[in-house]
């Protein structure tokens, strides 16, 4: 009997291959030969007779087809209307909760998120195991192949029912009855790894190994969680082992490329990137390869590689900042205005005008009032957890300091620029109103209400944002509030890139109004509005004279645009490399890779298939 899905040959008992371990298929009845002779009888066989025949089968398939596509469409509109009469139902117990005052809005939001999440998760655990279920069992040799039965469909039962620490629980304990199931092992240590359980993913991917040593996964995942843990010589030497053995994989190639680029040695890296962007053209990998390339002066290939992953994936904010650099290194400047015009419309992040809200956060602690000892200790936790990447984790910390002082402007205003950090718009309006309910000193409301006006702008909301600032000019009546509000809604106006002259007034009464440590920011509001208005030299003076007092990503950034424009190439390229410098764009490579290999759904199980 041969397998069909390898092609081996097994006993004719076998139940399952013994090269793949795949379930093995029987096929029964009896052979017909190659060919038939037709008898015809006495009667002539019509040739068009039988093609008549044979339309009419296919037309009445095709009208049955359509008949059951219907069916289909209409059980989807069925099921869309069910959808949309239970998800108005939800929102209207929610409206009612939130009138009695029984529900928090902000914690609504981020349950539901976290439950959503959850069942994704799930749901792609489900598929995967689903896949792997018969070469799980396939490959169990010992006497207790009942209770190990029971156990895996205890954890599929699990997974129907969107129950992820049970079916875990299972299959954890399934590994224990058969610590030498590579694929079983294969599965849990990829699960623990895009849970964040590096110390457990590496346990199962040590037992993946020891019973294949040359498996492709178990080498890569070890690899890089070495990595992750400082350990880089065996990082490394797992990493390369994995292309060493798996010359036409993809992941070994690009995990080893990132883990040199990270480390400096770019040269390597390259060639690396190189055969992996041969397998697949992933824009990561690209990207990185643009980026090494880039670094060594190679700057036709790095054109060809980050044009590559910008036509592949054009929402690529990073490659076409990249890209631009290397344009204007070439010395084809419109192109490269163009690229940065295109990064910044695509950047949602990097820049925003959150520099003058750094600045506001940082003077207000003396103003307000402490903490008590226990809510400076979870803020703190929130910190860590911000820079570890973990937003859950950061959210639920800042919610434990607050429920201990509900009302401690310190706290909410804490809580609020976090948010603002993790692009937690919702919740912002709520935590600024709560704040400027306290009557707070001057330096606060302002900066409640900039950090209000940023996130109504991060998410489009211009007009709204500049209502905003209206009520801080109409409350605040020093010259500090004045410039503040002035300089939010000049920046507005020409992110809207409408009522220029407005904008324009508003950034030069900002000026007027602002006190000699606040400078910097009217100034960079009028250089970017002189930008939008094609006053050049304007532009590139404001903008000049703002980073002189204070350089920041974003200003550089615009400077190096307006000179760019204005045809001083040098000039713009020595401050675009010192913007680039400030940035991080850069940086933490190592992290970059284990964000993509943890995004299993959308990226490893597409190369997966070429692994």
């Amino acid at each position: 009997m041969y397998c069909q899905a390898c092609g081996a040959h097994n006993e004719d008992d076998a139940e399952y291959c013994q090269r793949c371990r795949q379930k093995l298929m029987v096929l029964s009845g009896s052979s017909a030969p190659a060919e038939e002779t037709l008898d015809g009888g006495d009667e002539e066989f019509s040739f068009d007779e039988h093609l008549l025949e044979r339309i009419s089968i296919l037309e009445e398939v095709l009208k049955r087809t359509g008949e059951t596509v219907q069916k289909v469409l209409s059980a989807m509109h069925r099921q869309e209307e069910s959808i949309l009469v239970h998800h108005a139902g939800m929102l209207a117990l929610r409206d009612l909760l939130e009138r009695r005052e029984l529900l928090d809005a902000a914690e609504w939001s981020d349950l539901w998120e976290s439950k959503m999440d959850y069942q994704f998760q799930v749901l792609e655990k489900r598929e995967r195991f689903a896949a792997r279920k018969d070469r799980i069992l396939g490959l169990y040799e010992g006497r207790r192949r009942r209770a190990f039965e029971q156990l895996l469909e205890e954890a599929e039962v699990a997974l129907g029912g969107l129950d992820l620490a049970r079916a875990m629980e299972a299959l954890e304990a399934a590994a224990g009855i058969d610590r030498g199931n590579h694929e079983l092992a294969r599965f849990l240590g990829e699960s623990h790894f895009q849970d964040g359980r590096l110390e457990r993913s590496l346990d199962y991917m040590s037992r993946v190994l020891a019973t294949k040593p040359d498996h492709v996964q178990g080498l890569v995942y070890s690899g890089v969680i070495r990595l992750q843990q400082g350990d880089e010589q065996r990082g490394q030497e797992l990493l390369e082992r994995a292309v060493m053995v798996h010359r036409d994989a993809f992941l070994p190639h690009f995990c080893l490329g990132a883990s040199l680029a990270g480390r400096g040695q770019t040269k390597s890296a390259a060639a690396f990137l190189e055969r992996a962007v041969e397998i697949d053209g992933v824009p990561q990998a690209l990207y990185l390869l643009g980026r090494c390339r880039y670094e060594m002066g190679r700057l036709a290939a790095a054109i060809e590689s980050l044009a590559k992953a910008v036509q592949i994936d054009p929402s690529f904010e990073e490659c076409h900042h990249l890209l631009g650099l290397c344009y204007l290194d070439r010395g084809w400047n419109r192109k490269a205005l163009a690229a940065f015009r295109t990064a910044q419309q695509l950047n949602p992040r990097r820049m925003r005008y959150r520099d003058l809200i750094a600045y506001l956060s940082g003077r207000t602690g003396a103003e307000l009032p402490a903490t008590s000892p226990a809510a400076a200790d979870w803020v703190s936790r929130g910190e860590e957890a911000i820079g570890s990447g973990d937003a859950q984790e950061a959210l639920a910390c800042y919610r434990e300091a607050l429920a201990l002082d509900p009302e401690n402007p310190t706290l909410l205003m804490t809580y609020a620029l976090a948010c603002l950090r993790l692009d937690r718009s919702q919740e912002i309006e709520q935590l600024t109103q709560r704040v400027l309910d306290s009557n707070p000193g001057e330096m606060l409301r302002a900066t409640a209400y900039a950090t209000l006006i940023e996130s109504l702008r991060s998410e489009g909301r211009y007009r709204e944002g500049n209502k905003v600032g209206r009520r801080l000019l109409d409350e605040g009546g020093s010259n500090f509030s004045k410039s503040i509000a002035y300089y939010e809604m000049a920046y507005n106006l020409a992110e809207m890139d409408e009522d220029l002259d407005r904008a324009l007034d508003f950034a030069r009464r900002s000026l007027e109004h602002a006190p000699e440590e606040l400078r910097q920011f009217p100034l960079a509001a009028l250089g970017w509005v002189h930008y939008k208005r094609r006053e050049l030299d304007e532009a590139i003076d404001f903008l000049s004279q703002s980073t002189e007092l204070g350089p920041s990503t974003t200003v550089l950034t615009r400077l190096g645009m307006a000179l760019l424009a204005s045809g001083d190439e040098d000039g713009a390229r020595r401050v675009l490399a010192r913007a680039r410098r400030l940035d991080d764009r850069g940086d933490a490579i190592e992290e970059r890779m284990m964000e993509f290999m943890k995004d299993s759904a959308r990226i490893i199980e597409r190369v997966r298939g070429r692994t």
